[in-house]
C-alpha cells in the first residue's frame, strides 16, 4: 500500500471516527444526565452522578407513568399494525392489479406527498370533531393509517416480488386474499421489519397532532409528558434526561430486534 493510500485510509477512518462520537454522544450525554441533578447538568458535567434513583421517582411522581406509557406503546402497536396491514396492501394492489388508471392515481397520491401536515391540521381537527373522536385514541391512529410514503415503499419493493409464486398459487387454487397472507407476507418479510421500524418510530415520536387532540392528561402519551416537563418555568434537567431516556429506549429495542431485518428490507431483498 502507498503512502498516499495509507493517508487515505487514515482521513477515511478518521472522519467515521468523528461522525461516530457526533451521533454517540448525545445519547451518552442524555444517559449520564439522568443520573445528574440538575445543578450539575447546567454545569456541563459528562460523568455518572448519584441522583438517578431520585430523578426516576421525581419522573414517576410527576404523571400517572403507567397510563402515559400505555397510550404510547397502545397507539404505537396498533397504529403499526393497522398501517402495515392497508399500506402493503395498497401498495401490492398498486403493483399487482393493472388499470387504465393506476398510474395517474399513484401519481396523485405521490403529489400528496408535498402537502404539509400544518395545512392539514385544521380539516383533520374539523373532521374528528365531527365524528367526535377527540381526545381519543381513533383520533391519532387513523391520520396514519394510509401512509403514502409506505404505500410508495411496498410498491416499490413488490416490484422485485416474483410472479412465478403468485400463479403457482392460483394454480394451486388460492384466492387473492389468501395469496397475499400466505404467500406475499412471508416473501416480504425483511420489507416489512424495515416498514415496521420506519412506522413504530412515527407513531412513537408523534408529536404535534397529539398535542392537538388529546385534550386530558389520562390520555397523553410520553412525548407530551416530556415537552411538558420542559416547559417548566425552571425545568429540572436531570428528570427530563430521564424522560427522554424512557422515550427512547422502545425505539431502540425494536431497532435492536428488526436492525437485520431492516438493512435487507432497505436493500430491496426478498426471501
Amino acid at each position: 500500500m502507498t503512502p498516499l493510500a495509507r493517508l487515505g485510509r487514515a482521513a477515511t477512518y478518521a472522519g467515521l471516527i468523528l461522525a461516530s462520537f457526533i451521533s454517540v454522544f448525545p445519547f451518552f450525554w442524555m444517559v449520564v444526565g439522568a443520573t445528574n441533578t440538575s445543578a450539575e447538568l447546567l454545569k456541563g458535567k459528562t460523568s455518572p452522578g448519584g441522583a438517578l434513583w431520585t430523578n426516576i421517582a421525581n419522573f414517576w411522581a410527576f404523571a400517572d407513568m403507567p397510563r402515559i406509557l400505555f397510550n404510547s406503546f397502545f397507539i404505537a402497536a396498533v397504529g403499526t399494525l393497522l398501517t402495515l396491514l392497508v399500506s402493503s396492501l395498497a401498495g401490492y394492489a398498486f403493483e399487482i392489479f393493472r388499470s387504465r388508471f393506476r398510474e395517474r392515481l399513484f401519481a396523485l397520491l405521490l403529489l400528496m406527498l408535498s402537502v404539509p401536515f400544518a395545512a392539514l391540521m385544521i380539516p383533520l381537527f374539523i373532521m374528528m370533531a365531527n365524528f367526535k373522536l377527540i381526545n381519543t385514541y381513533q383520533a391519532i391512529i387513523l391520520p396514519g393509517v394510509a401512509s403514502i410514503f409506505i404505500i410508495f415503499y411496498f410498491r416499490q419493493a413488490t416490484k422485485a416480488f416474483p410472479h412465478e409464486l403468485r400463479d403457482a398459487a392460483r394454480i394451486d387454487g388460492l384466492k387473492e386474499w389468501q395469496i397475499f397472507l400466505h404467500v406475499y407476507m412471508p416473501v416480504m418479510r425483511s420489507t416489512y421489519a424495515a416498514a415496521t421500524i420506519i412506522v413504530f418510530m412515527a407513531n412513537w415520536n408523534n408529536y404535534l397532532w397529539p398535542l392537538i387532540v388529546l385534550q386530558t392528561n389520562d390520555m397523553k402519551t410520553i412525548t407530551l409528558t416530556v415537552a411538558t416537563l420542559i416547559s417548566a418555568y425552571t425545568p429540572d434537567w436531570g428528570v427530563v434526561m430521564v424522560g427522554a431516556t424512557v422515550a427512547t429506549l422502545p425505539t431502540l429495542v425494536i431497532f435492536f430486534l428488526l436492525q437485520r431485518r431492516f438493512v435487507e428490507g432497505m436493500l430491496g431483498a426478498v426471501k
